[in-house]
């Protein structure tokens, strides 16, 4: 399951970043890493971007990052 497809308000852990570059490597940098617990908080009108919450702080992002991290 993608980061995007997780219902608001559950909680998930990350499997896996996929991807290569800089954005993979920020995510990373960010917290983001297997074995992470991660939720949805909530997500603007439209539905991008989201704010999820990993690692005791929230994080915003957009959408098509959000579709790179798998969790389980």
């Amino acid at each position: 399951m993608r980061l995007t497809n997780l219902p608001k308000g559950r909680d998930a852990r990350v499997k896996s970043v996929e991807g290569s570059g800089s954005l993979t490597r920020r995510l990373l940098e960010m917290g983001v890493v297997p074995g992470a617990e991660v939720s949805v908080v909530k997500a603007a009108p439209f539905g991008d971007p989201i704010e999820v919450r990993v690692r005791g702080y929230s994080l915003a992002m957009r959408r098509n990052e959000a579709e790179s991290i798998e969790v389980g």
